[in-house]
């Protein structure tokens, strides 16, 4: 699915294709888009004509959307995504760019400004920050919640639907409004016989292996040197852990956090003008 005023692309990564969705003018500041968890590129079909001064790519990273899924030896931690990010910014030229992440975009798009600050000229986040810390005492559990998921995972037939109208009714019963389900779907959805299947890979819902610490999510936010706007939806994540957000934005040495009305995907709901406006303000004022 390409939304209207979009344009689509493709780029080949370490064997993988990489799709993405364009717009604006090539020729204005860049942004890169990252979706969240089981989303895609149409995550910010609503978001992105809204910055209009700015020439946006948003990805659909891998296993999402129209993208590769990874082999079967290959991994879905946050840090897996990182070396694609980095080889398509290469590939586009860019220098300099502003760097836009919802959720788990959020949390790949911390990691990668973190490791390269020397690229990214702004940072925005949307209803997540940073990956949840692993207490030291649960090592053990979670290699062998990664293990034991990853085999039943790599073997799981996904769902079939009769019709695209019960795939999307599907997402919608996870918290995504009418329009924000079918944007999602029409490009997480693939024909085949019997119906229709999701084109994510079933391997997104497994345990990482390996986590961070809380002294190592602190040491990484506080090197996010460069002006970061963190934005949370009143009914998202921060709803359900707004101490934990709370603290970790006050991490980040040059940061300003608002709280915007909304459920998690407040960026694809109603009150997106708004935010919009708001991210506008903060990309021509840092403010």
């Amino acid at each position: 699915m390409i939304p209207e005023g979009a344009e689509e692309h493709r780029w080949q990564v370490d064997g993988l294709e990489i799709a993405g969705l364009s717009w604006g003018d090539p020729a204005k500041p860049p942004v890169l888009a990252l979706h969240g968890w089981l989303d895609n590129a149409c995550s910010f079909a609503l978001l992105a004509p809204l910055l209009a001064e700015r020439y946006v790519i948003a990805l659909d990273l891998t296993g999402h959307g129209q993208s590769s899924r990874r082999s079967a030896d290959a991994t879905y931690q946050v840090y897996d995504d990182l070396p694609q990010i980095h080889e398509v910014i290469q590939q586009l030229g860019w220098e300099r760019f502003t760097l836009i992440g919802h959720s788990r975009g959020a949390i790949i798009s911390s990691l990668y400004a973190a490791a390269f600050p020397e690229q990214v000229e702004k940072l925005v986040l949307l209803d997540s920050i940073s990956p949840p810390p692993l207490e030291p005492g649960e090592f053990n559990k979670q290699l062998r919640r990664f293990v034991l998921e990853k085999h039943r995972l790599t073997n799981r037939r996904t769902r079939v639907y009769e019709t695209r109208e019960l795939a999307i009714t599907a997402r919608q019963e996870q918290g995504l409004g009418r329009e924000a389900a079918e944007l999602i779907a029409g490009r997480n959805l693939k024909q085949v016989d019997g119906g229709y299947t999701w084109t994510t890979d079933p391997r997104l819902r497994g345990a990482s292996a390996v986590k961070m610490t809380a002294e190592q999510v602190d040491t990484m936010l506080g090197s996010l040197g460069m002006p970061t706007l963190l934005l949370m939806a009143g009914n998202g994540l921060a709803s359900t852990h707004a101490r934990r957000f709370s603290a970790l934005g006050e991490r980040i040495p040059d940061v300003v956090a608002d709280t915007y009305p909304g459920g998690h995907h407040f960026h694809m709901e109603s009150g997106v003008d708004k935010l919009g406006a708001r991210i506008n303000h903060f990309l021509s004022s840092g403010e």
